[in-house]
């Protein structure tokens, strides 16, 4: 507001219709310092997932491909980016689990396509889910970011609360 010369350089993403941190530098050079160390960044997220997942916690690793019209998929083969995600289910019921889920690497709709492959997509996941959507939003949540500072040197926490419709639909069919 104060120079309408300054710029926000955004420093990652998030897929489209997942809520959640963000971080943006005011400079191009702390965005390069921080992408280029982003694969050391802790990045958690919470995700909503169709079913009752029965392994409390999990590591996920796939090679991901990508088709001509978008598509990600998982491969068994090499010549696809790694992608590595672990879990630890929360809480659930017969429909529903609410997963804490930590990033190894960043690949494109990584979680979506990995959760999927294990049969349980997440909740409101249009394209690699079922379209079952009781609460009208993809259930995907970027909750907490860990990372150094480029210039301090400073370790940086950023964490907001698992919203509240989350935790409401993985109680509220419990049987």
């Amino acid at each position: 507001k104060r120079n309408k010369n300054n710029r926000v350089f955004v420093v990652h993403r998030l897929d489209k219709d997942t809520s959640g941190l963000i971080v943006f530098a005011k400079s191009e050079m702390v965005k390069k310092k921080l992408q280029n160390n982003w694969d050391k960044s802790i990045r958690n997220y919470v995700a909503v997932v169709n079913g009752n997942v029965l392994k409390e916690k999990d590591t996920l690793k796939s090679y991901l491909r990508e088709t001509k019209t978008l598509l990600v998929y998982s491969t068994k083969d090499k010549d696809g980016d790694l992608a590595i995600t672990s879990y630890r289910k929360v809480m659930g019921n017969n429909e529903y689990s609410l997963l804490d889920i930590n990033i190894k690497t960043g690949k494109k709709n990584q979680i979506r396509v990995q959760l999927s492959d294990i049969g349980h997509s997440i909740v409101g996941d249009k394209k690699y889910g079922i379209k079952k959507d009781p609460i009208r939003r993809l259930c995907l949540h970027a909750n907490y970011l860990e990372f150094m500072h480029p210039i301090t040197n400073k370790k940086m926490t950023f964490d907001i609360d698992i919203p509240n419709s989350f935790i409401a639909i993985c109680k509220s069919v419990e049987k």
